[in-house]
């Protein structure tokens, strides 16, 4: 008992240094999120090396996978785009198992002590690079674990017999996507074969087709991404499942000689497991790399459903312009409502949650939230470049008026932003608002949408009417949201709403009242480029 209580831990420790390995090594890839996507959507190859650099930093395909589907949901990248990163990430993922072949499990204290060392400096990037190294480091710690208690368990002959025995390749296949279902991660598995086979526990005939299980069974975290996301997230994760089978299909019909290649490659069991597992992912490269075009017509044709894309960079901003400081301008004038209307849809899809909350719903806002950002950096960008040019009194007013407009317009996305947090908090932790706060926030809810509409269209065509009337309509949300603060802090101390409502609503609130300012202040602009 003691024996399995720590191989269990083992694996436990493996699940958490994974798991938090994927949780900080995401955190960093949404902060340079569009250097990702950049690198992979240029070309098939790109997102290739894409998905294997991923699947090697977040040690784990099933992550790199998810976050892939996500992104596919949001619209950052297309369907076809995604195809290759997700082959990409297969391969990447072999590389865990060739840690453990390279014997990375006998160094793991030495790695989690020096990455626990740097974490605790609490010093910039040194802190940051602890971090990653601590959970990398227990990863392997949690294969040493296993790897120790499975030498005590080679002296039980019954034991041996059952890893040893000849068994049917489709019963191997069956354990290993069973084993990988309950664990949601194929290197489990795949790592604990290579341990067994470094202590001559394990025969080849009996670990193939387990791999060939576990490779299988790591599709399921992309399917409960899919099942979460639109119909293109969708199409990404079912697509995930094709590859697996396929290439698992071709290994295991080719079986005898698949063995045969492996033994001849080394004599070493364990890394003819190790290659065995890499060989797999590379046969559904071999198979899809080279007609992913194709592929991805029959799938959007098998799961119909139009791919709305969000370009992540200006459509409208270009170089050769810059000669003409109207035409340039008017690109930019382009570029602004872009800006606006995807920040627009920000806060529809926001005033959505609180009614029906999706968490997929909340990321692709705050996936647009960064396509939005990364645009005010570009735009601002253009603008200095113009700024170098001679310009007319005119062209100068509307060069510092973009400029201005597209730092409100972050700032909206900004504030919706948080506005969907408090909405996700609020359901998590399934915090009520009372009747009249619910009928309090819906009415500020959709004068703010009024306001915005109008923003929107000033932005495009000054109209003094327009602008007066968001004047008008700002000093409203003032006094509703003052009205509402109010009123709620009378509920609070007659002990009408739920005590943690409080934060949550008068939060929301400031993050509305918030976005009628800026609409106010695109106004005041629009206003200045009246003829």
């Amino acid at each position: 008992m003691k024996e399995i209580l720590i191989a269990v831990s083992g694996v436990v420790l493996f699940l958490v240094g994974m798991i938090r390995l994927s949780a900080a090594v995401r955190q960093m890839v949404n902060l340079r999120i569009k250097d990702y996507i950049r690198y992979a959507v240029d070309r098939p190859f790109y997102g290739l090396l894409t998905g294997v650099v991923s699947a090697v930093l977040f040690q784990s395909s099933s992550a790199s996978t998810a976050l892939t589907i996500s992104l596919v949901s949001a619209g950052l990248i297309s369907f076809y785009s995604s195809l290759a990163i997700m082959l990409g990430a297969d391969i990447g993922t072999t590389l865990t198992v060739q840690f453990v072949v390279w014997r990375f499990t006998e160094f793991s204290p030495i790695i989690v002590s020096v990455g626990g060392l740097l974490w605790m400096t609490r010093r910039g990037r040194l802190h940051v690079a602890g971090e990653l190294i601590f959970y990398f480091g227990l990863i392997f710690f949690g294969l040493e674990l296993v790897s120790q208690t499975a030498s005590l368990f080679k002296s039980d002959p019954r034991f041996v017999a059952f890893l040893s025995d000849a068994k049917s390749p489709l019963f191997g296949v069956g354990v290993g996507m069973v084993v990988t279902l309950v664990v949601q991660a194929s290197a489990i598995p795949i790592s604990i074969l290579a341990l067994l086979a470094q202590q001559d526990m394990i025969s080849l005939d009996n670990a193939l087709p387990v791999v060939m299980g576990a490779n299988i069974g790591t599709t399921v975290t992309a399917l409960l991404a899919g099942a979460v996301a639109n119909i293109h997230g969708k199409r990404s994760a079912v697509s995930q499942l094709i590859f697996k089978c396929a290439g698992v299909l071709v290994c295991l019909s080719l079986m005898p000689y698949f063995m045969a290649m492996l033994r001849d490659l080394t004599s070493d069991t364990a890394q003819q497991i190790a290659l065995g597992h890499l060989f797999i992912n590379l046969a559904s490269v071999a198979l899809f790399f080279f007609i992913l075009r194709p592929f991805a017509l029959l799938m959007e044709r098998v799961l119909p459903g139009q791919d709305e894309q969000l370009p992540l960079w200006p459509e409208y901003l270009h170089e050769r312009d810059l000669v003409n400081p109207y035409r340039s301008l008017t690109a930019v004038s382009k570029e602004l409502q872009r800006q606006f209307v995807l920040a627009k849809k920000m806060y529809e899809s926001t005033s959505s949650l609180l009614s029906d909350y999706q968490e997929v719903q909340r990321r692709n806002i705050a996936y647009t939230a960064k396509v939005v950002f990364n645009l005010r950096s570009q735009i601002v960008s253009f603008l200095l470049k113009i700024s170098a040019r001679h310009l007319s009194q005119g062209h100068s007013r509307k060069l510092f008026v973009y400029t201005a407009m597209a730092g409100d317009i972050q700032s909206i996305a900004k504030h919706v932003e948080a506005l969907s947090r408090l909405v996700a908090q609020k359901a998590e932790r399934q915090i009520p608002f009372s009747s009249c706060g619910e009928n309090e926030l819906h009415d500020i809810l959709n004068l703010v949408g009024r306001i915005l509409d109008d923003a929107l269209e000033v932005c495009d065509q000054a109209d003094p009417e327009k602008i007066l009337s968001i004047y008008r309509a700002e000093e409203k949300i003032d006094a509703m949201v003052k009205q509402a603060r109010d009123n709620h802090l009378q509920r609070f101390h007659k002990r009408e709403c739920h005590a943690q409502a409080g934060p949550v609503f008068v939060e929301m609130l400031i993050h509305l009242e918030r976005i009628s300012d800026h609409c106010q202040n695109l106004a005041e602009y629009a206003s200045e480029l009246e003829p």
